[in-house]
């Protein structure tokens, strides 16, 4: 009957009707970001090239719910559709399977996430679900409930400096809902190019008028002329029908090596599910080894230097030096990252230059300001760890690929979760009034349209881990010495930008940035408070901030550090390297 609703859940339509599994395929969405009638490209300048408009450099959103109108006018809907797509990252396809043979006049779809969704445990899906806040990074973490859209960008004042706007549309109300005509037909596969005009997104947004960010809070005006604008910001392109390469198998879990014992890893509900790696399970056996091998001097040159001597347990396994020194007395070039909640990271060192973890520990045993040792010497000067190799990977013998293993397998162990902050959460421990205060400036925006005067720390360091695992120009130099990020992709819009650290364990890890310019907490603080060089790469939640800065009083600076000192793990800091803090409540 015309107008209704058909509610199946479309990846698994071909299995729950027979009849049509036939001819069942896939229906695929791709979504073109473009401002107006041309591309819309991340950090490029709008219109294209113009130094006067504004660049868009984070276009983050989620979509649900999708559904089918079929030609009598009814809806073929999916129940359990969430997809997450980025302009930054380049994931803008999204896929449904279990298209029927028949014909179709139009789709629809929310962005958003359902209330039921919005209001549940993040820490359900699976590390490959758009919904896992480490995938979509779009999660409030422990306030709970989903970012629906993100729209961050940079814009030049009339004055040439520039200025900053990020508007995050969330909550239950402001779930949106895309319904447009297109014509075409299931039984095969099919693609469907959809436009996402951002200069529709921010039609009648006036930056110095409405102001320059919103996080959707209750009576935001702002909010109805957002939510107006995507409803009409997406429009059908073309439709094609096409043959798609066969889907990459998921790479299933290999069993653990004979004779060894999987490891305990304990990790507190609160956290989001890791992805870890399927071809090296983690066994007592392997972290062992990867414990003894993290503090063998053998890795080094003269076998004067270990990984522990660079990352002390005591400092969260950082350095408290600015730079470390090399086994040859050679100075660094960054600042010693801690190593905890790997678990939880994609690319390694502050550039990022490493892709996994893997890959990153065999690096500083290569690297001529560090331990500046050959992997042929280290695996010849290991050979009498034969045994130990055996015991954990099964005889073999020590190879670089099993040492580049053990020690991935000793650092995924470090698990960072026992704070004074999580005790608080789990209503064991309670904060002060001043590290109340704090927190409530840490979770605050920077906004004075509205009314709020908070610090702005959550855009970056927001979740229960504490770090987006971005890279961002944080505001340090106007003409970076150190390009960071830039290096590694070649791209000018990443001058300057460094991967952001988590803050557990921040009291015990300084000195702090990549280049340990700041000792101490206060001094931190401090510089995101006042004025900062306004490159043309830096960040837009602090592009946006006055010039002066947010101008935090001394009471709420001394607020901020006193909640970042909640934030230290004493049972991690004291666990002897091998071993993870074992945090059962949830």
């Amino acid at each position: 009957m015309s107008g209704a609703i058909q509610r199946i859940w479309l990846p698994l339509l071909a299995s729950l009707l027979p009849a049509l599994s036939a001819g069942a395929q896939v229906l695929r969405l791709e979504v073109a970001p473009v401002w107006e009638k041309s591309e819309l490209k991340s950090n490029h300048w709008q219109p294209e090239g113009s130094p006067a408009g504004l660049s868009v450099n984070r276009l983050d959103f989620l979509l649900s719910k999708l559904a089918l109108r079929r030609a009598d006018g009814s809806w073929l809907e999916s129940e359990d559709w969430h997809r997450f797509l980025s302009l930054e990252k380049g994931l803008l396809t999204a896929e449904a399977e279990g298209l029927p043979k028949e014909d179709f006049t139009g789709i629809r779809f929310q962005v958003g996430v359902p209330p039921k969704e919005n209001a549940g445990d993040a820490a359900q899906w699976p590390p490959a679900h758009a919904l896992n806040p480490e995938v979509c990074g779009l999660h409030w973490g422990w306030q709970g409930g989903y970012v629906f859209m993100a729209l961050e960008g940079r814009w030049r004042r009339a004055d040439g400096q520039l200025g900053g706007f990020s508007y995050h549309i969330a909550n239950d109300e402001n779930l949106t809902t895309v319904e447009m005509p297109v014509d075409f037909r299931g039984g095969g596969p099919v693609t469907i190019r959809l436009a996402l005009d951002a200069a529709v997104l921010l039609g009648g947004v006036d930056f110095l008028r409405d102001g320059d960010s919103t996080h959707s809070r209750a009576r935001d005006p702002l909010l109805v002329k957002f939510t107006g604008n995507l409803a009409r910001a997406f429009r059908a392109q073309s439709v094609s029908y096409d043959l798609f390469q066969s889907p990459a198998v998921t790479e299933k879990a290999a069993p653990p090596p004979p004779g060894t014992t999987p490891f305990p890893l304990a990790v507190t509900q609160r956290f989001p599910q890791a992805a870890l790696p399927a071809d090296n399970p983690l066994t007592k056996e392997g972290v062992e080894l990867g414990k003894r091998l993290f503090h063998d001097t053998r890795l080094s040159i003269n076998n004067t230097q270990s990984c522990a001597g660079c990352h002390s347990r005591a400092n969260a396994l950082t350095d408290p030096r600015r730079v470390s020194l090399g086994a040859q007395g050679q100075a660094g070039k960054r600042n010693a990252m801690p190593l905890f909640n790997l678990a939880w990271a994609r690319e390694f060192f502050w550039d990022g230059r490493a892709k996994t973890l893997r890959e990153q520990v065999l690096m500083p045993i290569q690297d001529a300001h560090e331990m500046n040792e050959t992997l042929d010497n280290v695996v010849a000067k290991l050979a009498d760890e034969g045994a130990e190799f055996d015991r954990a990977f099964a005889p073999g013998g020590v190879t670089t690929e099993r040492l580049a293993k053990a020690l991935e397998q000793f650092l995924l162990s470090q698990i960072s979760q026992n704070s004074r902050f999580d005790r608080a959460a789990r209503k064991v421990a309670e904060l002060t009034q001043e590290e109340k205060r704090g927190l409530q400036l840490f979770v605050t925006e920077y906004d004075p349209a509205r009314g709020l005067f908070g610090a702005d720390c959550f855009h970056c360091h927001g979740g229960t881990l504490f770090t987006d695992h971005q890279f961002k120009n944080n505001g340090l130099d106007l003409e970076p010495a150190d390009r960071g990020r830039m290096l590694v992709t070649g791209d000018a819009a990443d001058k300057g930008k460094f991967k952001t650290p988590s803050l557990r364990n921040i009291a015990v890890t300084a000195p702090y940035m990549h280049d340990g310019r700041f000792a101490t907490l206060e001094e931190v603080v401090e510089h995101y408070s006042g004025p900062m060089p306004r490159s043309d790469t830096l960040d837009p939640n602090l592009a946006k901030h006055p010039d002066a800065g947010i101008q935090l009083s001394a009471a709420d600076k001394r607020a901020l550090v006193a909640f970042l000192k909640t934030l230290t793990d004493d049972d991690f800091i004291a666990t002897p390297d091998g071993e993870v803090t074992q945090t059962n409540a949830p």
